[in-house]
């Protein structure tokens, strides 16, 4: 039964890497919980990205549907983490749910209006991140993407803050920063994917 062999074979490996004890094994709610957060984060990235570059109207609805996705998708991983003790995993993506939920308010909004909630919203995405990334168990690439995505998002916030005009499509930044931001997105779908999927 290929439910059975999802389950089974999540039963093996946990949030680290390390193969669970048979009272730290994986439901198959968890297997299910990790595909559908690593679908949110891809969506939530992919809207993202096409939202930057489309006309406003089309804009707010991709950014909309983005802010949303990526709002499940990193509350669905928190409480996987919350479930197996992994505090400063599960308090980087709640950090960064606090800083989604910020910018997704602000979707609709003409972009120059919704500078104050987008400077809170990517400073909490810095936090959020850089906890994140400080965790041994990302990978290497994912943790140095993630980094890199928190220091230039907290150099917006800092502007932002200090009475710099940014918006949210300002060159350099945050534009250049995008990138960074969507490529550790694809990364923690990736990792979890990987440590959910079915064993070959």
């Amino acid at each position: 039964c290929p439910r059975l062999g999802l389950a089974a074979a999540v039963a093996r490996i946990g949030a680290d890497g390390v193969p669970f004890t048979p009272a730290q094994a994986v439901s198959l709610d968890e297997a299910l919980t990790a595909y559908t957060s690593g679908a949110a984060r891809l969506a939530g990235g992919l809207l993202g990205l096409a939202g930057s570059f489309s006309p406003p109207a089309l804009r707010g609805i991709a950014w909309g549907f983005d802010g949303t996705a990526l709002v499940m998708g990193a509350l669905l991983l928190a409480l996987h983490h919350i479930k197996h003790g992994n505090d400063q995993l599960a308090t980087g993506f709640l950090t960064f749910v606090a800083g989604q939920t910020l910018v997704v308010s602000s979707s609709a909004m003409d972009l120059a209006a919704s500078s104050p909630s987008f400077g809170a919203g990517v400073g909490l995405w810095a936090a959020g991140l850089a906890l994140v990334s400080a965790s041994s168990a990302m990978p290497i690439f994912v943790r140095a993407t993630g980094f890199i995505a928190s220091v230039l998002f907290a150099i917006v916030a800092i502007q932002i803050f200090s009475g710099t005009a940014l918006t949210p499509l300002s060159s350099p930044l945050p534009f250049n920063a995008y990138p960074f931001l969507v490529l550790t997105l694809f990364g923690w779908a990736w990792v979890h994917y990987q440590r959910a999927r079915v064993a070959a």
